[in-house]
């Protein structure tokens, strides 16, 4: 593995992390503010190589303790069938129903059935290595976003006297929704800098 890659691993490392922080679940700072030469001694065998294996963790939710999420690094350039059933086995052995698996390459159309296949009883989702090496969130063009909760999205839309359809739509696509975990229905709340009253708030919602 090239030093590269390695660096490749670490911003990718950073990036899953801050993102399962910005969901609601318990990371530690220390995995965030990691520089590269504690993660390459934290990761890095003697030949220099990090096995994705080794960055895989599970955490859970700071206001839900029951409610956990897995983050499964794949090794495998095009993930399969097979590495979705790994992933599964896990989940299944430890009771935990949701996951992101992230991989180096792609996703075979057969994998991403499975991904669909289990929605009732486990809530994957796919993040290529690439989609990760930034955080998009940080980009100084995109607005602050905050998911609203079930009684935030009812308030707002009684207090405006709004049905669902009138909202501006987010779709499930998009990168921030999809950084977010976003879910059909869900409302965020966009916050973006105002030259005359300082912030202005919008709403979206996903579909």
């Amino acid at each position: 593995m090239s030093e590269d890659e390695t660096a490749k691993l670490w911003k990718v490392n950073r990036t899953i992390h801050e993102l399962v922080k910005d969901r609601g679940y318990q990371v530690s700072d220390d995995e965030i503010n990691m520089d590269l030469t504690t993660f390459r001694s934290h990761y890095a065998n003697s030949g220099g190589s990090v096995d994705r294996n080794q960055l895989n963790f599970f955490t859970n939710s700071r206001e839900n303790p029951t409610d956990q999420i897995f983050i499964f690094f794949s090794d495998e350039k095009s993930v399969g069938v097979k590495t979705m059933r790994k992933l599964l086995g896990i989940l299944e052995e430890k009771s935990i129903m949701r996951g992101i698996i992230i991989f180096p390459g792609n996703m075979t159309p057969s994998a991403r059935k499975v991904i669909a296949a289990m929605s009732q009883q486990y809530r994957l989702e796919e993040f290529s290595e690439a989609d990760l090496l930034v955080n998009i969130t940080h980009h100084t063009l995109v607005p602050r976003h905050e998911v609203l909760t079930v009684e935030q999205k009812k308030q707002l839309l009684e207090k405006y006297r709004l049905k669902e359809t009138q909202l501006p739509r987010i779709q499930l696509a998009d990168p921030v929704a999809r950084y977010y975990g976003l879910r059909r229905g869900q409302v965020v709340k966009i916050t973006r800098p105002s030259e005359t009253s300082g912030r202005y708030a919008s709403y979206r919602i996903c579909f």
